[in-house]
């Protein structure tokens, strides 16, 4: 059985945020992951983990601008320096919440970009980061993205993931497989399973509906199919990552919220 990490930016938003640790160790997570801590103190989240007896497993590097549009920005030429800071702020959090990986959004390609200046600048800022997360232990993800939920994002599809952490070659840079941006973009989500979790290359896995990104037993994804092929290939090949819940809950009233909707977790095992 994989084991699943709760998403607190999307899950449990029937609460505030800091409250949300708490409601998914009640419904049984061990894990939680989100988009951004740093509207809050690391000791602050870390008080949180540690009262509930949580593991942070991700969370995101600085985005840019997120409020005004951006979504990461590392394939923008012009922008390393704050990139360099936003990686040394996130890993200092990853520090203080024993968070084992960072994801570092690529972000938006400009229409009228160069596609090989934005992937030259892109693969820079990655090896750069990851051999600053290497020094204190810690990985660094890139995650494909469809563009019907982003338009323009410059990283889109799985091979190009791994072409791009191959080039590279840092041990420490790893792709996020996400299975909902997996099957919209490309489909053919068992065997993208099959043929990449034995790499050594994907560092985090997330799931959600498809195609309207709420629970995993909603969509045309056959999820419980899915979950044993994560087990058969880790089985076989040692795979021990965590399978993060980044999913909009769709059932539920007010007062139960997203617990009502995790009958397909509490059906697993």
């Amino acid at each position: 059985m994989p084991r699943f990490a709760a998403n607190l930016s999307m899950l449990y938003n029937e609460f505030a945020f800091i409250d949300r640790f708490a409601a998914a160790a009640a419904d049984g997570f061990k894990s939680v992951e989100f988009l951004f801590p740093y509207a809050y103190t690391p000791s602050e989240l870390a008080r949180r983990l540690a009262d509930d007896g949580l593991q942070q497993v991700l969370f995101n590097a600085p985005p840019g601008d997120w409020d005004a549009g951006e979504r990461g920005i590392a394939c923008l030429p012009g922008r390393e320096a704050e990139f360099r800071a936003g990686v040394a702020r996130a890993l200092e959090y990853a520090e203080a919440l024993n968070c084992p990986r960072v994801h570092l959004m690529a972000g938006l390609a400009p229409a009228d970009a160069d596609r090989a200046q934005l992937q030259a600048t892109y693969e820079a800022n990655l090896a750069w980061a990851a051999g600053l997360a290497a020094t204190v232990g810690r990985d660094v993800l890139i995650e494909p993205i469809n563009t019907r939920d982003i338009p323009g994002f410059f990283l889109n599809r799985q091979d190009e993931a791994h072409r791009t952490v191959q080039a590279i070659g840092a041990t420490n840079l790893k792709v996020q497989m996400d299975l909902y941006h997996c099957q919209i973009v490309e489909g053919d989500v068992a065997m993208k399973i099959r043929q990449y979790l034995p790499t050594g290359r994907v560092g985090h896995i997330q799931i959600a509906g498809v195609p309207l990104r709420h629970e995993p037993d909603l969509g045309e994804l056959n999820h419980p199919y899915l979950f044993n092929v994560i087990d058969e290939v880790s089985a076989a090949c040692g795979w021990q990552g965590w399978v993060g819940c980044e999913y909009r809950p769709a059932r539920g009233a007010v007062s139960r919220g997203t617990s009502e909707g995790l009958g397909w977790l509490r059906g697993r095992g």
